[in-house]
């Protein structure tokens, strides 16, 4: 029984990567088809891969111009009479010979140099236009080293913040969520169709025009500067009632009368019978809820007014100031922040498709 459902669930997977249209070869279509889902995960994924490439380059890599794809680091040397290592130059002579220099200072569009290894023959000077900067490829982990050394505890207490709300939201969304849903869908009473018309048009209102009742109520409540003043203005979402509702629509009504006759209660019904053949949609609202909780700013923003209580989201901004932008130390704290993300995208996927598809289907 294992191999059989193993192979009727992995049947559509490869139906979907080897289908095509030509028998014996790629048909024009199938080309289309496949440049077009290559081009779509270049534009997908290109700014993820260029974020984790740019939180292991330096300050001074990154402030290069034109760009650079991977992260790079100028050479140095140790040299007799300087504190400090200098950066190593490749530089072509007037006479065409190219010799190695490390760089003292820079004055305008002429460079002082001195020969590492004859320090000696004394320095020249340089046009900046004939030397390259010698550099390799090097990870910079000192970006995620410095950002949990400067943090300290602080990190722990960002992660646990960002953590506690996102879970405790998701929870509390997809019970209320499905609860509603389970009305809507398996109860027939008067209104019901101008109950899920009002859900729906909620969708219409954008989420900056009712930030200030939510900040006034969250005050009255006394939850300013609290966690629970960023989870409840936001547990119930017109999008997951609707997504969820759909598909409990699939579900038979005379599974639900059966149960009913076996003087089952009407929430033993919805815990034991409706939630768990409903789990590939609840994955689906579980995805949303996490992203949008996780990645919440505007309203944690103007809710939690102390550095103890801040997310990962709010401490990303800290890195920013009036005068500098810490952009390693910015694009670290990025990486580290999508990390949880993309470890629940990996574990629900596989009921994206099948629940978004479901929830259309009656």
């Amino acid at each position: 029984m294992a191999d059989v459902a193993l192979s009727k669930s992995g049947a559509p997977m490869r139906g979907l990567l080897f289908a095509r249209r030509g028998r014996n070869r790629l048909d024009v279509t199938d080309w289309l088809t496949y440049g077009f889902l290559v081009l779509g995960l270049l534009i997908m994924f290109t700014p993820v891969a260029w974020v984790v490439l740019s939180s292991f380059k330096t300050q001074a890599n990154l402030q290069e111009f034109p760009p650079s794809i991977l992260p790079y680091s100028s050479e140095t040397a140790v040299v007799e009479g300087f504190d400090q290592p200098l950066p190593l130059f490749d530089v072509t002579l007037k006479d065409g010979t190219k010799v190695r220099l490390a760089q003292i200072r820079r004055v305008g569009r002429n460079a002082q140099m001195i020969n590492p290894h004859n320090p000696g023959a004394g320095r020249v000077t340089v046009a900046v236009t004939d030397a390259v900067p010698v550099r390799k490829v090097r990870l910079a982990t000192e970006n995620y080293t410095n950002l949990v050394a400067s943090s300290g505890q602080a990190m722990s207490r960002y992660v646990y913040n960002s953590l506690f709300i996102t879970t405790v939201a998701t929870i509390i969304t997809l019970v209320m969520n499905s609860m509603a849903a389970f009305a809507l869908s398996k109860y027939r009473f008067a209104g019901s169709s101008v109950a899920l018309i009002s859900i729906l048009s909620t969708l219409m209102i954008p989420a900056t025009v009712v930030l200030v009742p939510t900040y006034l109520i969250v005050a009255e409540l006394g939850l300013v500067g609290n966690l629970w003043g960023v989870i409840l203005p936001t547990v119930a979402t017109p999008t997951g009632v609707f997504l969820l509702r759909q598909y409990m629509l699939t579900i038979p009504d005379e599974l639900i009368e059966a149960a009913r006759m076996d003087h089952a209660s009407e929430w033993r019904i919805f815990w034991r019978i409706v939630l768990p053949l409903s789990s590939p949609a609840l994955a689906v609202v579980a995805i949303f809820s996490i992203l949008s909780r996780w990645n919440d700013f505007l309203l944690p923003l103007i809710v939690l007014n102390r550095r103890e209580v801040y997310t990962l989201q709010l401490a990303l901004n800290s890195f920013q100031s009036e005068f500098e932008v810490r952009y390693d130390l910015m694009l670290a704290m990025t990486t580290l922040t999508a990390l949880p993300l993309a470890c629940a995208f990996i574990f629900l996927q596989r009921y994206i498709t099948s629940g978004i598809a479901s929830t259309g289907i009656k």
